[in-house]
């Protein structure tokens, strides 16, 4: 090669992606569109909602409602929304996690005062905030585990098999209870704080729509860290790229020398386990072990991530996803309760939202197919 051809080819730049489109990459299309509708959906809420009379919408935008209200109604269904990300990204359903948090609650309370089923045993010492959070926890991943052989060993469909462990599940709740009755937990203050402590509130931060800073909710905060840990388990080990590896295609992930029973059991164990820490925060948010407290927040959950794009045949979706759409509901949520919409229309509302978000992710594979197909046809 002659020494001008080097010269030119040496100092030919090479095209670089702009910073803009390096932010878009890296944020990702779809959670762009759940931004973008996050701040749609605000905008109806605060400005769009005065347009018709509605009162309320001012309020969205004050410490009292982002940090009490909004904060910490996010933190239940977000929860549960993390751990159902696992199990349908894996290719699989479960609709039991709301009977699992509720069977989680009573037994984190039954440990805690020492009455009921668990609590009379013995086996964890009472008044003791670390071992009724871990008896709630290891009551989800039993619940998980049950959930987990029922698929694998007796090959029953998840969604067939956990529609019913979310009817015994629920009976199970209230066998562990006292005469089915809840369980008070409001004179274990060391136990409440975790759902009415607070972080930083000292900060010297300005007053937001007429209120004072009222700090972090320690119920946040245990979101955001049980978030975080998802995320990296989902991106960057190798259970994660084996869970995404199941859900798109099994028969490859066989072939590869995955063991797909041990996975699956594993996901609804994670499922069932923070189902179950879910539960705990419940007793704490509510001061009650209820055998009802779980009840209906399985629809809020799956709700969230098939709005994050999650397939319903697997092998696609995100923990950051997910994240955005609890958010999205959560905006929902309150906006609504701000502007005086009672509980019946919000059901609506999240009902309709559920039937969009799927037919939405049906949408996005039937596209994402039709241009494999056609790459394939073109090679």
């Amino acid at each position: 090669m002659s020494n001008e051809a080097l010269t030119t080819q040496t100092t030919t730049p090479v095209k670089r992606d702009g910073t803009f489109k390096r932010v878009i990459n890296a944020i990702g299309t779809d959670n762009l569109t759940l931004i973008f509708a996050l701040v749609i959906l605000i905008f109806l809420v605060t400005v769009v909602s005065g347009w018709f009379g509605l009162t309320g919408g001012d309020k969205f935008f004050s410490w009292q409602n982002l940090m009490n209200s909004l904060a910490q109604s996010i933190v239940i269904v977000g929860l549960l929304a993390v751990g159902q990300t696992v199990v349908i990204v894996g290719g699989a359903l479960d609709i039991s996690v709301g009977s699992v948090a509720s069977m989680g609650s009573v037994v984190a309370a039954s440990v805690l005062v020492g009455v009921g089923t668990v609590g009379a045993l013995g086996i964890f010492p009472t008044s003791n905030v670390f071992f009724a959070v871990l008896a709630g926890i290891l009551t989800g991943s039993v619940a998980g585990l049950i959930n987990g052989f029922i698929v694998t060993k007796l090959r029953v469909n998840a969604t067939i098999a956990t529609l019913g462990t979310l009817a015994a599940f629920a009976g199970f709740a209230f066998l562990l209870a006292p005469d089915g009755k809840p369980i008070g937990v409001v004179t274990q203050p060391a136990f409440t704080w975790l759902a009415q402590g607070r972080f930083l509130t000292n900060l010297p931060i300005p007053d937001l729509g007429g209120t004072k800073w009222v700090g972090i909710p320690v119920l946040t905060v245990i979101f955001l860290i049980v978030t975080i840990l998802f995320h990296v388990l989902m991106r960057y080990t190798t259970f994660g790229r084996s869970i995404y590896a199941l859900g798109g295609n099994p028969t490859a992930a066989r072939l590869a020398g995955i063991n797909l029973d041990r996975l699956r059991i594993i996901m609804f164990v994670l499922s069932g386990s923070v189902a179950g820490l879910t539960g705990v925060l419940l007793t704490s948010r509510t001061t009650s072990g209820n055998p009802v407290n779980g009840t209906g927040l399985e629809l809020q959950a799956i709700t969230a991530v098939f709005l994050g794009g999650a397939a319903t045949s697997g092998g696609k979706g995100t923990i950051f996803a997910t994240f955005l759409a609890v958010l999205l509901v959560g905006v929902l949520n309150n906006g609504m309760n701000l502007l005086g919409f009672n509980t019946f229309v919000q059901k609506v509302a999240l009902g309709f939202l559920l039937v969009a978000a799927v037919a939405l992710s049906q949408l996005r594979q039937a596209r994402a197919e039709k241009a494999r197909t056609s790459t394939a046809a073109k090679s």
